[in-house]
Order: structure tokens, then C-alpha cells, then sequence
């Protein structure tokens, strides 16, 4: 399987496998890849005759030095991983900072009507105009017809959609459910950071999620919101960072329930030094 570190490589080679009804899809990734990445690549496999799957850890996204230096990378790992799938229809692209960014790394401004006021975007300033950012420049590279995200970053699936409407990038982005745990923990790079008992603890935030999906039916948003906070409270091992319910499209504040409209409730959660995020679906 080839890597390419430039993108003038890469595009060199997507430029000789065109062809008439060819149909590239695209996974960017930060490596570290699980199986929820490859549940993403399998999708893109399946309706497309290329894949692309980049591995870059973007510096500009992280508001916390530490935990981009924490990060963990191991693309030879990586590399065999997606050979399990296919050796022969995954392009892998692993550039350096330079090929990305120039000798400036710094992310761009967008406006995404207000999608990052909330969440990530309040607990982590300018989180996403890096993933703004970095998205854009990648899809401008690859030029993909299809590119798949996970429903667990829900937030930046939404902003990912709204950036590429607002800069007129030709690309269908399509979201994936998310993959989880044996114990139903959201998989993430990040998991692989947990100790055995914080991993088995963890499970707890999926648990409280499909809980408050069973009291959104028949109880109060103020009263979820409540049960919510004392069963962190009561669990030394978890700092929350944050509960919010949500409307499905805009991401705006609820107080109470409208007909015909979608929710969605979110969390993300601090166990030892490792932050986990997760939602669901409530109707």
C-alpha cells in the first residue's frame, strides 16, 4: 500500500485513475485508527472505486498543547490496519505540517451561523475553525465526490456541512452512526489513554445517555438535565464538562419539547485526563 507525504503526489496519482463514472470518497482521520474509522472506510469502500484516508494529527484544533503532544500517532500500525480492508483501493495520506499549512500554521475564520457557540466550540475556543480549516484544504486537495464523518462529533459533522455549503465545495458529506465498545463507549483514539477500571467506568456515559432518550418521551427537559448532574455528581472518578439537549438542525438551546421537531442530547466528560464526548439521538 503507497503513502503519500505530499499532496502533489497524491494528486498526481488521483489525476491518473480518472476515468468516466470514477467516484472517489475521502476519511480524514488524525490516526490512531479503531474500528469505528474503518466502519467509515468500509462505507466509503462500498460506494465509491477509490479511497483516500488521510492521517494528519492538526495542531491547529487543539487549544491545549498537552493534549496535542498526547496525542497518539503510529501510522506503520495504521497502514496495516486498512490493508485488512483492501491494499488495493485505499490511497493513504500522511503529510507533514508543511504540506498543509506553509511555514504559517494558523486556521482560517468562518462563520458557521452560530453551530460553534455551543459544546466544543464554547469549551474549546477555536477548535473549530482549525477542523474548518484543515477540512477544507484536504477536500481541496482530493476533490472527492463523497466524504464520511462520524456521528459521534456530531457539532462538527453539522459545521463540516455548513463550511462546505458556505465555500461551494462540490462533495457530498455523509454522516456515519457510531461505532462503540463491547461496553457501549463511544470508540475513540482517545480510549486506548484509559486504565482498565477507567474504561469500565466510562461505559457509564452511554448508559446515562440511553436513559435520558427513555425520559425525554415522558418527563421534562429541566428534570433530565437535574438526574443527569447527580449521577456525575456521585462518581468521583468523572469530571462533566458538559449536558446539553439540543435541537437536531441548529444546534439551538431547548426548554421545551415542539412537535415534529428532532433533539439530540450530548456529553462530554473528563475521566482522569482523558476527554470523552458522546450523544444520541432523542426522538
Amino acid at each position: 500500500m503507497l503513502v503519500y507525504k505530499t499532496k502533489v503526489n497524491l494528486i498526481n496519482r488521483i489525476n491518473n485513475l480518472m476515468q468516466p463514472n470514477f467516484s472517489l470518497g475521502f476519511v480524514p482521520t488524525m490516526g490512531a485508527l479503531h474500528k469505528g474509522h474503518l466502519s467509515l472506510v468500509k462505507s466509503a469502500l462500498a460506494n465509491n472505486n477509490f479511497v483516500v484516508v488521510s492521517i494528519f494529527v492538526n495542531p491547529t484544533q487543539f487549544d491545549n498543547s498537552s493534549d496535542l503532544n498526547k496525542y497518539p500517532r503510529s501510522l506503520a500500525k495504521d497502514i496495516k490496519i486498512l490493508e485488512t480492508i483492501s491494499k488495493d483501493n485505499i490511497l493513504i495520506y500522511a503529510p507533514k505540517v508543511e504540506d498543509l499549512y506553509g511555514s504559517k500554521v494558523k486556521s482560517e475564520n468562518f462563520n458557521f451561523s452560530g453551530l460553534e457557540l455551543s459544546m466544543e466550540g464554547n469549551s474549546r475556543p477555536g477548535h473549530f475553525d482549525g477542523v474548518g480549516t484543515i477540512v477544507k484544504r484536504l477536500l481541496q486537495i482530493v476533490n472527492p465526490n463523497n466524504a464520511y464523518f462520524g456521528e459521534k462529533d456530531f457539532q462538527q459533522l453539522l459545521i463540516i456541512r455548513k463550511m462546505v455549503e458556505s465555500e461551494g465545495l462540490s462533495v457530498n458529506i455523509i454522516g456515519c452512526p457510531t461505532e462503540r465498545e463491547p461496553n457501549g463507549l463511544a470508540m475513540s483514539s482517545r480510549n486506548g489513554r484509559l486504565s482498565p477500571k477507567e474504561y469500565r467506568e466510562a461505559a457509564m456515559i452511554y448508559e446515562i445517555l440511553q436513559t435520558v432518550k427513555h425520559k425525554f418521551s415522558s418527563e421534562g427537559i429541566p428534570s433530565t438535565c437535574d438526574w443527569v448532574l447527580k449521577r456525575f455528581n456521585i462518581n468521583p472518578l468523572f469530571e462533566l464538562d458538559y449536558f446539553q439537549i439540543l435541537d437536531s438542525e441548529f444546534l439551538g438551546p431547548v426548554k421545551e419539547k415542539i412537535p415534529n421537531k428532532k433533539y439530540r442530547a450530548f456529553i462530554a466528560a473528563y475521566i482522569g485526563d482523558v476527554r470523552l464526548i458522546d450523544n444520541i439521538d432523542l426522538n
